[in-house]
């Protein structure tokens, strides 16, 4: 039995030993002792490797044996080192500058810079680079920070130190994350990642929204970073087709690499404010492969809440072939008096260029997170990150970490609610009043006063105040239940009602709704204007756009997703609807040439019922599909990404009579197809919404059952791609076919850029038109065009009315 027991023991140290892994640790520096930032450290013939962190140190995992490895970093001199491995190590590599000659280029005057000659090389081979690998998979570590370097003491009257939790001098983290991943990559655009684990300074039940398809870069594309926010237009490759136009090179000199001579290219923008990088690019001789970038945006470029953006790679030879083994998005920037900087920060290895990828491997899930990933301990982060964390960032894990495990606590929580939850007049007034249980997961919001105060001359001045109350479940379920009144002062009406929601299944977006009781409406089903709009104009211009009826109503409305891209939404409702009469002439001001007209917008001069009282009652369904719909998958919720291609809307609405003495009796069946932000590359993007319905039955229909459309009376007004911007708010409505489009082009500052006074204020230009057609306004066409920035806009335009013209004017648009 001892023998056994000695054997056993054996068999486990020698498996133990098998089996055993070791640190290489150490830092990387310049011969004058500063600090390399994210250099590279990889295992020669493998894509196996880490990075350096901000502060130069790094650390790798390797089983014992003999090993090369390669240092690496934009700017030095790629060094080779030996190492033996039976033990953990520390290694400080010192990397010479680059040095890069011109010793065997000859330049005479006013001749061309050889690098042109390089870039047109590398311009001929774009295509075959861009698709050389056809489909790969990869180990992928991200890692986001973002900190604050400066901020105002106070903003809005709160103390930034304590809201934001930072030091004295009002710097700190403000986001801390690192994921690790397997991405896989097919052409042309097929992606999917699984994460394998998580972790968020903070809070030790998120998820990290890192992506590893954030970080895809690759300019042997023509345009780069469509549609990410950063701008409204795209920015040109250094190497595209049409790239000699944009830029500027000169070839700073060559070295040599491995036996591969490497060029080093200095870019610039032919035009300060082109869409164009700036910064250095490394291309390799005779394969014209792109070997590395160090590529800056700046504000001249048009980035919009940056001011400057780094974008570093690094690439491994893997095979035949160069692949990122480090893609860096850096940035800095300021606003208000904030300043901020960050990065994004992505370490490939393991590749498999080869991959044999399973039938249906990808599809329209592009990101796969499972409750387990955020479960992993420090000392698996310790073991597996690829770059060690800075003592800033140690400290910030460690503080935040413990204060979110003390905010779960019932004391914190109360202590925390017990000021957040103390009552204040002024605060009721301005903000609105919550009562806040965070343990319990309750919270309740009552309206700011001053926003449910308004003015119409059907009412008079009146009040509308509501309280809401919300309940968070587990796995992101909530529900909420909302009791409202509603009271004018002019006509005496007192309105009042019950709405709630429960959302039962966040991985389908399956809900359902309800409301009963009485409320003012909008004759408009889609609204007009907003009640605090209307009171400007109707007591400052004698305008009294909006018109409204009183309605008693029941309704239950579910939706759920079907399968995926495909929503499906139901609905039930019984109304009880009366017409109203003004009772209010009160305005500020008398306007010269305007006076009120009546709550009929038939009639303006007379006040007439525009329908009889009628009870209504109708059933509708939609179903809504988008192609190309891909989706995150999280263990609480299903997020949706904006899709390139189109979407499809099918609804129906039917108007049944004699249930519940229903008065109505129609059918209305409409389509509407409609994308945004269809990218046109350097010239911006185009938005289009197509619609198109028929009433087949229209037996029975009243004003408020008939399908109307989202017009627009007021000089000031919220921007829709689908509202008219001259048509009436009422008058078009119908009760048989109709159809309309809106088209919107937005040139992103691609004519305004040119303008040395006007770039500065990164001005999109735009222009549009909009259609409809129907029984009583047959092709009534509206063209404008305009300027706008962050939502707010000013645009002139001209409505026809067929060939004739029937108004025009300037618009201003308000919004984010």
């Amino acid at each position: 039995m001892k023998k056994i027991y000695l054997s056993l023991l054996i068999i486990l140290a020698l498996a133990s030993t098998s089996i055993a892994q070791y640190q290489i640790t150490g830092k990387i520096i310049e011969s004058n002792g500063d600090a390399i930032p994210f250099a590279s450290v990889y295992v020669k013939n493998t894509s196996k490797g880490v990075s350096a962190n901000v502060d130069g140190s790094y650390k790798l995992t390797l089983d014992k044996g003999s090993y090369t490895l390669i240092y690496k970093a934009i700017g030095f001199k790629i060094t080779e080192r030996n190492i033996e491995v039976n033990s953990n190590l520390i290694i400080n590599q010192t990397l010479s500058t680059e040095s890069y000659t011109l010793n065997n280029v000859t330049i005479r005057p006013n001749a061309e810079d050889p690098a042109y000659e390089i870039i047109r090389k590398t311009i001929k081979l774009r295509k075959q680079h861009l698709n050389e690998v056809e489909a790969y998979s990869a180990d992928v570590y991200t890692k986001g920070l973002q900190k604050l370097v400066g901020a105002p003491k106070k903003f809005f009257g709160r103390d930034i130190q304590k809201t934001l939790d930072l030091d004295t001098n009002r710097k700190g983290i403000l986001y801390l994350s690192e994921t690790q991943s397997t991405f896989s990559f097919k052409r042309p655009n097929q992606i999917h990642e699984d994460m394998v684990s998580s972790k968020v300074s903070g809070n030790n039940n998120a998820f990290s929204f890192n992506k590893a398809s954030d970080l895809i870069i690759n300019f042997y594309e023509n345009l780069m970073l469509e549609n990410t926010g950063l701008s409204a237009r795209s920015f040109v490759s250094p190497i595209a087709d049409k790239a000699m136009f944009y830029y500027k090179y000169k070839l700073l000199g060559t070295t040599e690499e491995n036996g591969v001579t490497i060029n080093k290219i200095e870019v610039t923008p032919r035009r300060t404010n082109d869409p164009a990088f700036r910064g250095i690019i490394y291309i390799a001789d005779d394969s014209w492969r792109l070997m590395g970038t160090n590529l800056n945006l700046t504000k001249d470029a048009g980035i919009n809440f940056v001011d400057t953006l780094n974008i570093s790679q690094q690439f491994v030879k893997v095979e035949d072939v160069y692949m990122p083994n480090s893609v860096r998005f850096q940035f800095n920037g300021g606003i208000f008096k904030f300043k901020f900087e960050g990065y994004f920060i992505g370490i490939y290895s393991n590749y498999n260029i080869h991959p044999n990828f399973p039938k249906n491997f990808f599809t329209a899930e592009i990101l796969k997170i499972t409750k387990a990933v955020n479960k992993k301990d420090s000392l698996y982060w310790m073991n597996n990150r690829p770059i060690p964390l800075t003592d800033e960032e140690r400290f910030d894990y460690k503080r935040k970490d413990s204060i979110a495990m003390r905010k779960l606590s019932k004391p914190y929580l109360d202590s925390l609610e017990k000021a957040s939850n103390e009552f204040g007049i002024i605060k009721l007034m301005l903000r609105g009043y919550s009562i806040n249980k965070r343990y319990e997961k309750q919270y309740i919001q009552f309206d700011p006063i001053i926003r449910s105060i308004f003015y119409n001359t059907v009412e008079g001045f009146a009040v509308k105040y509501g309280v809401t109350f919300r309940k968070n479940l587990d796995d992101r379920k909530t529900f909420n239940i909302r009791p409202e009144v509603r009271y004018g002062f002019s006509n005496h009406v007192f309105t009042a009602n019950l709405s709630g929601s429960y959302l039962y299944d966040p991985l389908k977006r399956g809900s359902i709704s309800g409301s009963f009781g009485s409320d003012i409406a909008d004759l408009n089903r889609y609204g007009s204007m907003s009640l605090l709009s209307n009171s400007i104009n109707t007591l400052f211009f004698e305008r009294n756009l909006a018109k409204f009826y009183k309605k008693e109503f029941l309704n239950i409305n579910t939706t759920r997703e079907l399968a995926d891209g495909l929503q499906a939404y139901a609905s039930i409702e019984y109304t009880r609807n009366h017409t109203l009469k003004n009772t209010s002439d009160y305005k500020f001001r008398n306007v010269k040439d305007e006076e009120f007209t009546s709550n009929n917008p038939f009639t303006p001069g007379l006040e007439t019922p525009l329908f009889p009282t009628y009870n209504s009652f109708n059933v509708s369904a939609s179903l809504v599909y988008t192609i190309g719909q891909q989706y995150i998958t999280r263990p609480d919720a299903k997020i949706y990404q904006e899709s390139k291609y189109p979407r499809f809307q099918l609804s129906y609405r039917k108007g049944i009579k004699g249930i519940l003495s229903s008065d109505v009796d129609y059918d209305l069946l409409s389509l509407e197809i409609y994308q945004e932000r269809i990218s046109a590359g350097l010239f911006g993007y185009t938005s289009f919404v197509i619609g198109a319905g028929k009433f087949l039955n229209n037996n029975v229909v009243y004003y408020p059952d008939s399908k109307h459309f989202r017009g627009n009376n007021s000089t000031v007004f919220p921007p829709n791609l689908r509202k008219f911007r001259y048509l009436d708010f009422y008058q078009y409505s119908t009760d048989r076919q109709y159809a309309e489009a809106h088209l919107e082009h937005n040139f992103a500052g691609f004519f305004l850029n040119k303008v040395p006074l006007l770039r500065k204020l990164k001005l999109e230009e735009f222009v549009g038109i909009n259609y409809l057609t129907q029984p009583a306004k047959k092709n009534y066409t509206e063209y404008y065009f305009g300027i706008q920035r962050l939502g707010f806009g000013i645009s002139y335009g001209y409505s026809y009315d067929g060939s004739k013209k029937v108004d025009q004017g300037f618009r201003i648009a308000y919004g984010l």
